[in-house]
């Protein structure tokens, strides 16, 4: 997103099968997020019904969505304009 947008810098886009493993996912990594870096998100939305999950920690939004919601949405088609990096192995 750097150089196409001023708000953020970075999207992490990220799937789950269901509302229940995308709350879940958001529920792990902004608790590590949290423990390990002490950062919290500036702020959040969709977390009742985690279909589509947004956390704005500033210079990266995160967006969780169950497949359904990606599809309708398609971020990657919106910011098709955008590089996109691919992320490194993590090791867990």
């Amino acid at each position: 997103m750097r150089g196409v947008c001023d708000f953020t810098d970075f999207f992490v886009i990220a799937t789950g099968r269901n509302e229940r493993q995308t709350k879940a996912i958001y529920d792990d990594v902004a608790g590590r997020l949290k423990t390990e870096h002490r950062l919290l998100p500036r702020s959040t939305a969709g977390l009742g019904e985690a279909k589509w999950i947004v956390a704005d920690y500033l210079d990266v939004v995160l967006h969780l969505f169950t497949p359904e919601t990606r599809g309708f949405y398609r971020l990657e088609d919106l910011w098709s304009d955008v590089p996109k990096l691919e992320p490194a192995a993590v090791a867990g």
